[in-house]
């Protein structure tokens, strides 16, 4: 288990003013514990961490004290609201946003991320908060049909295309993730109160990386947009206009987290539409019509992504340039090490198909479909939560091991 002072210390340099997220991962690699970030001089702060200078080295070490109480109150706050925090370098942090450049060095989690298990491959939908009722209607249907195949929606909690993607993903039964720009003591838009609570009772999880009171400002979004690219295998970009917030989660996937990109076609004559139509023009985005497209196009990454190869794909950085973890040691684990394993109450067939690349109740759903079956049939048969039944299944489904025939599926050869 995480230190619970390992992930009061990466707190305590979130608090600090000047330290970033990509200064504050400098930091920790140049002095190898966070507890040493926070007893640094200034002159060893300039000395040894790239980019900081005399200014910024005396802010940073003047504010570092401080920070202790600013802990100690946050946790509180936190605690009242039923927020956990999640440092990087911990086995609950994301690996998926590890990987990118700049990964938030602390995450506020409202609800639960499952990323060994039920949150394994997230999609993320993102579009105009003005989009048309289009817009709304393929949000919607995307964001259902996607979340009923077994993968975890995230979107911005915004109004629009974020809300109907949200509110689809919770109509399937499924998973569904909203970062928000602002802090979680905040509710914004104030009209989203009722899914956020939704949605942290059992259906994902509400994340943010700001401290729990800092209001909706405009200059924390383009921030919020790197993380939903950050967590997301790829990013379907519903309907957005030239000055979308969604254009900035699509060009950071593409150009900075090595992600897929996805755009719906509209109308040619469509303002509500103009971002996204250019990102299908000049090549920034693969053009889909139906959620299916989307489940084909990831079967790449997915794949990488069981295998624990996905960091290696996308030559991402390592979670610290020396791999620390929340003991202070290295890690070799990787997400298929921690995405492996079978709930205990599944049966075991006495000849059991032998996979290396496929988790064990992967290999049992195989086993058992020796004939066509349905989700409800597997279910009993096989005694697996739905949820991770359907995970599971899209994931055969992507790797071309199970095909759909009606309401059954069946084994392919």
């Amino acid at each position: 288990m995480p230190s619970e002072t390992f992930v009061r210390d990466i707190l305590r340099l979130t608090l600090a003013p000047g330290l970033g997220p990509i200064l504050t991962r400098r930091a920790i690699d140049a002095f190898g514990t966070p507890e040493a970030v926070l007893c640094a001089s200034a002159a060893t702060l300039k000395f040894k961490v790239r980019g900081i200078g005399d200014v910024l080295a005396a802010q940073i070490a003047a504010a570092l004290p401080g920070t202790d109480k600013l802990a100690d109150a946050e946790l509180a706050i936190a605690a009242s609201l039923g927020v956990q925090l999640i440092a990087i370098g911990t086995p609950e942090y994301p690996p998926l946003l590890a990987q990118t450049p700049d990964p938030p060095p602390i995450l506020y989690v409202r609800g639960s991320i499952d990323h060994a298990n039920l949150d394994r491959f997230p999609v993320a939908i993102v579009g105009s908060r003005s989009c048309t009722h289009y817009g709304r209607e393929q949000s919607d249907r995307f964001g259902f049909h996607l979340a009923g195949s077994g993968l975890t929606v995230i979107s911005g909690g915004a109004r629009g295309v974020d809300t109907a993607a949200h509110k689809a993903a919770l109509r399937a039964r499924g998973r569904t993730i909203a970062v928000l720009g602002c802090g979680l003591a905040n509710c914004y838009p104030p009209d989203n109160k009722d899914l956020f609570d939704q949605i942290a009772a059992g259906g994902g999880a509400v994340v943010s990386e700001l401290p729990l009171h800092t209001p909706p400002n405009a200059e924390n979004f383009p921030a919020r947009n790197r993380i939903i690219s950050g967590l997301s295998l790829g990013v379907l970009v519903v309907e957005a206009g030239q000055r979308s917030g969604a254009l900035i989660t699509a060009r950071v996937a593409a150009e900075d987290h090595g992600r897929e990109v996805f755009a719906l076609p509209a109308r040619v004559d469509s303002s509500a539409a103009d971002g996204s139509l250019d990102l299908i023009k000049k090549g920034g985005a693969l053009l889909v019509t139906h959620p299916d497209d989307i489940l084909q196009a990831l079967e790449s990454p997915a794949r990488h992504l069981h295998g624990g190869t996905h960091a290696d794909r996308y030559a991402a950085p390592a979670l610290f340039d020396e791999g620390l973890t929340a003991e202070g040691g290295t890690s070799g684990t990787s997400a298929h090490d921690v995405g492996a394993g079978t709930p205990s109450a599944s049966p075991r067939p006495a000849n059991p198909i032998r996979d290396s690349g496929l988790t064990e109740s992967q290999q049992l759903i195989l086993q058992a479909l020796d004939k066509p079956q349905t989700l409800d049939q597997l279910s009993v048969e096989l005694k697996l939560d739905a949820a991770k039944l359907r995970s599971d299944i899209t994931m055969l489904e992507i790797r071309r091991r199970v095909a759909r025939s009606g309401s059954r599926f069946e084994r392919v050869s």
